[in-house]
């Protein structure tokens, strides 16, 4: 069996249900459950797969507002503003990324305002971060 194909198929059914159960992915990926337990624990360890997450419907979520923030750094202060907004608690996750900007960050904070205040007030004045771009998250479609 096609060890790249395995990890394909237990990757897919964990990013479609990071709950399931060894038995479950077992059975959904087409292998046993020592292989599921395997290729996950080789998968964790190799950094492949880095947390387990649940998704939320920010028009759902109480008390709490969600944005995606486009973050541009200046070359020359790069490591050190990136290890700066992996220390703020506010960014859920942070990502390098190849489109428009630089770095891309899920920011949650409990309303707009909050959301705000955070991008202005902790963001940019991230020594090195030249822009910050958020993009609201209002109803998750998928």
């Amino acid at each position: 069996m096609d060890s790249t194909a395995t990890e394909g198929r237990i990757l897919s059914v964990l990013e479609q249900d990071a709950k399931a159960s060894y038995s479950e992915i077992a059975e959904r990926a087409g292998v046993s459950k020592p292989t599921v337990r395997k290729y996950i624990q080789k998968l964790e360890d190799d950094g492949v797969i880095i947390g387990y997450s649940a998704d939320i419907d920010p028009k759902k979520l109480a008390g709490q507002s969600i944005a995606m923030v486009g973050i541009d750094v200046a070359s020359e202060r790069y490591v050190e503003a990136t290890r700066a907004l992996k220390r703020l608690d506010d960014i859920e996750s942070l990502y390098t990324s190849s489109g428009d900007h630089m770095l891309m960050a899920e920011v949650r904070a409990p309303d707009g305002d909050a959301l705000g205040d955070v991008i202005s007030d902790e963001i940019l004045s991230i020594d090195g971060v030249t822009a910050a771009h958020p993009s609201f998250l209002q109803e998750r479609l998928k």
